[in-house]
């Protein structure tokens, strides 16, 4: 047991050997959420090769997935306000399960889609009934830390498929790989899928959903274990209360009093995807192998060593630091950095001819922007998101903010080819900077909606945030 006190005055003896083991399993739907992201980017290759895809069919097999978050996102929030977070999360893992054997024995492209699509239902709902499950059973003063695990798991998640892929490739020769190795890739993911479901079983409900459908001892209950009779007292009222205000309906989301979080979070959710992360996700073989050619290094351990070590490295940063620095000063600087990195590349895109000069900068600025977004944007979005929204109605809103991040995360995959074409108008007058300079505008903006829009969550209830919003209108 340690206590510790919130800003509220509550003292919660929080005990961590209840409540950390309940959060890591929860984290595995943010696992099993990079896993499956990340697996397309070393299996891409044999597949096509494998059914012979043209150029936009090898596409669709990419993206295909996203179309299956975005369908994700908006049913989850239905289900986990209806039936429950912990089932939400237990649908992700049947539809991780499903996926992982579905993409693994196709005959034909078209199978292998459906079970992508199928993958990507369970990466939308666990991208929120994760993050959103944490946030309602921990205590406000070490909240933030606690969702920003999940962020570790989502990262790690695709740090371990590239490994996976890595190792599986060297198993056999090139037509190995294109006939069975890449198989082999997606079906890796039955374990993690079939363990989350397990361990699901005997962790508890959300308190705050357990008191909006009357279970009141259960909640009870759990908030005792989690930090002792007086925080479970103070907090289970607070909760009554606040509840005894809400309907829980899409219309109370509409309303005048939730317009404004239901902006920052849309806003949040559709700049994190447009400052450009999932360039460097998606695309990133491409720039690590113009780099190799002069710094000498294997673009796929380059890659592995920028995307997943940078980004493991600065998350673990904002984990211990959320909770004491604030949710707005990290995303100042995170922000702030991610901007002045994409302007830099762009100026040495332009400017620059000599390749080793080149490729030595724009891994510095590389890193430094994979590790801003690690610091701040990537983990505390999904803290702030699992925040502003009341109880009630926190499902269907964050259902509809992911729903925006995702097609903005589509939108960015979409145009980044186009903008970085050979001939295109965008290369003959800024030579492969353009993208990196619509980027960097987005990052100013997230600077701003931060400044003027972002209230500082940072060691305050769930109720206290909602109470808020009633103050400002």
């Amino acid at each position: 047991m340690k206590t510790e006190i919130s800003s509220a005055g509550r003292i919660a003896k929080v005990n961590f050997s209840y409540l950390l083991p309940i959060c890591l399993v929860a984290t595995l739907g943010g696992l099993l959420f990079g896993y499956d992201t990340g697996v397309i980017s070393g299996a891409i290759e044999p597949l096509t090769a494998c059914f012979n895809l043209s150029d936009f069919m090898k596409g669709w097999a990419s993206g295909c997935v996203l179309a299956g978050c975005a369908a994700g996102v908006l049913m989850v929030g239905s289900i986990s306000d209806r039936f429950g977070r912990r089932p939400a999360m237990f649908l992700a893992a049947m539809m991780f399960l499903v996926s992982a054997i579905g993409t693994a024995m196709p005959n034909d492209i078209w199978t292998f889609i459906v079970f992508r699509i199928i993958g990507g239902i369970g990466i939308g709902i666990a991208s929120i009934s994760t993050p959103m499950y944490i946030a309602e059973i921990t205590p406000a003063n070490i909240r933030g830390r606690m969702v920003a695990v999940n962020q570790i798991a989502i990262v790690g998640g695709i740090a371990l498929t590239s490994f996976i892929n890595y190792f599986i490739a060297g198993r056999g020769d090139q037509a190995w790989l294109i006939e069975t190795g890449w198989r082999w890739m997606f079906g890796t993911g039955i374990v993690p899928a079939i363990l989350f479901g397990l361990l699901l079983i005997p962790i508890p409900e959300s308190p705050r959903w357990l008191i909006e459908k009357k279970r009141e001892a259960d909640a009870q209950r759990i908030l005792e274990k989690v930090g002792g009779a007086e925080f479970a007292g103070a907090e289970f009222d607070s909760i009554k209360a606040a509840l005894s205000q809400e309907r829980g309906t899409w219309g109370e989301l509409f309303s005048a009093k939730l317009r404004l979080p239901l902006l920052i979070g849309v806003l949040l959710a559709v700049l994190q995807q447009v400052t450009g992360i999932n360039v460097f996700m998606y695309f990133g073989a491409t720039i690590f192998k113009t780099m190799s050619s002069s710094t000498g290094v294997d673009a796929g351990l380059l890659q592995q060593l920028i995307i997943n070590g940078a980004g493991v490295l600065f998350t673990v940063i904002a984990i211990a630091t959320v909770d004491k620095w604030g949710r707005k000063p990290l995303m100042f600087v995170g922000a702030a950095g991610m901007g002045i990195s994409l302007l830099a590349m762009g100026i040495m895109a332009q400017t620059l001819t000599d390749p080793a000069t080149a490729s030595g900068w724009m891994l510095f600025f590389i890193l430094l922007y994979i590790g801003c977004f690690g610091l701040s944007v990537g983990p505390v979005t999904w803290v702030i998101l699992s925040e502003i929204f009341p109880t009630a109605v926190r499902g269907r809103a964050l259902g509809l903010a992911t729903f925006f991040l995702w097609t903005a995360d589509y939108v960015v995959t979409q145009t980044f080819p186009m903008m970085d074409a050979k001939g295109s108008w965008f290369v003959a007058h800024f030579d492969h900077a353009f993208p990196f300079y619509i980027y960097a505008v987005f990052c100013a903006v997230l600077l701003l909606v931060v400044w003027r829009l972002v209230p500082e969550t940072k060691g305050r209830s769930l109720e206290e945030i909602e109470q808020s919003w009633a103050r400002k209108n």
